[in-house]
């Protein structure tokens, strides 16, 4: 017989080892939990029981699940987006029940197992869509402020339904008044909290916080957290809509993102728990002997709900494409459908082999999932015609603002730092053309008078509408790099010689970018490091040009195109002659350039005073160039001197 400590064991190696395999597959972790409940679990492998201990801790996964969404929970949100998400959301929750219902009462069903089934199937995932929509840069899409409008109010919407499945679980003739009762005593319970609660949570956490104790601040969060809902228990409701209430409560505050930081593991170890004991009640020989029905069920959810979302999405006056976007990544099932399905399944509220049926056919929907969003604007092209009118008239507005520009930059992303960096291009007098994919800020900066357009400059035609073959250098100005590796890797296509600088938040993806042919990675983390020693440094009494030559090494010893920059540099820099100023150039050699097949040290570029800062080879990462580098057809030499000393060293390189 297993120990209590063999079962914790048993249940962390199988987590960590398939956790960390859907992890490399990028598939959402929630699914290799569920995974893990089903194969160790009492009806496959049997090695984890079924007990009422594990089931009491898991529901703390519900409890800081739903915690988590009441600090998200922003009335000023809500109040900006209140037509997408009372008007397409309530409604697709609304007919998603109600058809649920229907077909439930059709097939012979109970009408409250048919409302649990609608309430389940309504939900999406949250925790899916959300992060690959962030990963691929749709959130301020149309389709995605669509789709963030739908989850925000099921979100919502679970904590009505989480007040309903315990009072359907009364006899019949007793249930309207257990309901009616559940909700009176769920206005008059979140009022009374929500109304003592404002007035007192503010200072008691400002006291917690006056103490400057982390261990202290964190012992409060689980005491406010677990304490509310406790409360909402021992009133006959629960856990869940108390830890909800407690997160309102706190998200009002502005200790939000501390308390958020500080939850997070503990949420996600037992939310992971709490899927582990949904995979556990599945039961694999029901859901084959019923595999018939598990795939009925799944094309009916995936295809109808589908259809529900996008005809909706279409009647509040979305085009063909982008309702088609939002409907393929509403598809599948969601968390909160298994909250759900659990709390109904402790009642008894749905027959054994349905809620076997129906779990199987929303575990397999949220597999599908990220399939279904990744390639979302592919089916959305071959479904709707007018993604492409929509397109079309997006590249030709791209096209519009470049068609005048030459030798310009293009900016890849519009925020804090593309427009900073467009302020000093205008200084320069250096034309460019930013790429954005928030509408709002494009609509403003174009009144503005900005050269700003709307468009993905992942997509190879919108960088070929941008002016990709006139442009001077490409600047990724966000930090995402997936969506930069695509960048670069239609610029190699087309443009192998053109320099493009890519923004990372940190070195991890330095060698995958510079592979990909970066000219220069810029690490915000290396760069905030650097100011933060500068200001320590001359705060401490160090001599400032002691402090600019530490900072020299560095970005010399950081950045290839910058290696020998400083060099000679004095405080008599700034009455030099620009002209003087030394440069960087590129120069890509073709197959019949003259410096082909030979080494730097038999070009002699040094004898033009010109330095080869570096030299970049197709999918080679950027080589460290020495006296015996043998240049090759298709490289990029970067050169570094003055104008005329450039323009001696481009002729030897190509001509001889």
């Amino acid at each position: 017989m297993h120990t209590t400590l063999q079962l914790v064991l048993i249940l962390l190696a199988a987590s960590v080892l398939v956790v960390a395999l859907f992890r490399s597959f990028r598939l959402p972790p929630l699914l290799a939990y569920l995974l893990v409940g089903i194969v160790i679990g009492p009806h496959s492998l049997g090695w984890l029981p079924e007990t009422e201990q594990t089931h009491y801790l898991a529901e703390f996964g519900v409890v800081f699940l739903m915690f988590s969404v009441g600090l998200e929970f922003s009335l000023p949100q809500l109040k900006a987006m209140r037509g997408v998400v009372f008007g397409l959301g309530a409604s697709q929750v609304a007919l998603a029940l109600l058809l649920v219902l229907g077909g439930a009462l059709a097939v012979g069903m109970d009408w409250r197992s048919g409302v649990v089934l609608g309430g389940a199937l309504a939900m999406s995932s949250t925790a899916i869509v959300s992060k690959m929509l962030a990963e691929k840069i749709e959130l301020h899409t149309r389709h995605g402020r669509q789709i963030i409008g739908v989850l925000l109010f099921q979100d919502l919407a679970v904590v009505p339904l989480l007040i309903l499945v315990p009072a359907l679980a009364s006899p019949g003739e007793e249930t309207a008044l257990a309901l009616g009762l559940a909700l009176v005593k769920a206005a008059l319970f979140l009022a009374l909290l929500l109304y003592f609660g404002q007035k007192l949570m503010r200072p008691w956490f400002h006291w917690v916080a006056r103490h400057k104790s982390r261990e202290l601040f964190m012992l409060n969060v689980l005491l406010v957290t677990l304490g509310l809902a406790w409360l909402t228990a021992v009133s006959g409701l629960s856990l869940a809509l108390g830890a909800f209430v407690a997160g309102m409560l706190i998200s009002e505050t502005e200790y939000r993102y501390q308390v958020e930081a500080d939850i997070q593991p503990f949420r996600d170890v037992l939310l992971g728990l709490f899927f582990v004991t949904i995979g556990m009640m599945l039961n694999m020989h029901v859901v084959a002997a019923n595999f018939l029905w598990v795939a009925l069920l799944l094309i009916g959810l995936l295809g109808g709900k589908m259809l529900l979302v996008t005809g909706l999405a279409r009647l509040f006056g979305n085009d063909t494409a982008v309702s088609l976007r939002t409907g393929l990544a509403l598809a599948q099932a969601g968390e909160f459908g298994f909250v759900l399905l659990a709390q109904a399944g402790q009642l008894n509220l749905v027959a054994f082999p349905m809620l076997q049926v129906v779990l199987a056919s929303m575990v397999l929907s949220m597999l599908a999932a990220p399939f279904l969003i990744h390639h979302n604007a592919r089916i959305a092209h071959y479904l709707s015609g007018r993604e492409w009118a929509n397109r079309a008239l997006e590249l030709h507005e791209i096209a519009v603002k470049s068609v005048a520009a030459d030798d310009h930059v293009i900016l890849c992303g519009y925020g804090r730092s593309g427009q900073s960096l467009a302020r000093l291009l205008e200084q320069e007098s250096i034309a460019f053309i930013a790429l954005d994919l928030d509408p709002q800020r494009v609509k403003a900066a174009a009144a503005a008078g900005e050269s700003v357009v709307y468009g993905d400059a992942g997509r190879r035609e919108v960088l070929m509408a941008a002016g990709l073959n006139r442009a001077r250098a490409v600047v990724v100005t966000y930090a995402d790099p997936p969506s930069a590796l695509k960048i670069l890797h239609h610029t190699q296509e087309l443009r192998p010689e053109l320099p493009v600088v890519v923004r990372t938040m940190d070195d991890t993806d330095l060698d995958k970018l510079k592979t990909a042919g970066a000219a220069e990675v810029v690490p915000e983390v290396l760069e905030g490091s650097l100011m933060l020693a500068s200001h320590t440094l001359m705060l401490l009494g160090v001599p400032l040009a002691r402090v600019v030559r530490r900072v020299r090494v560095v970005l010399e010893a950081r950045y290839g195109l910058l290696r020998g920059f400083f060099r000679g540099v004095s405080d008599q820099d700034a009455e030099l002659n620009d002209r003087a100023q030394p440069r960087l150039y590129t120069v890509m050699l073709n197959e019949r350039a003259a410096a082909v097949g030979k080494t730097l040290a038999e070009l002699d570029l040094d004898g033009l005073l010109v330095e080869v800062s570096a030299v970049r080879r197709r999918n080679i990462r950027a080589l460290e160039p020495s006296s015996e580098t043998r240049l090759e057809a298709g490289d990029v030499v970067v050169i570094m001197g003055a104008p005329e000393n450039l323009a001696a060293a481009e002729v030897r390189l190509l001509q001889g």
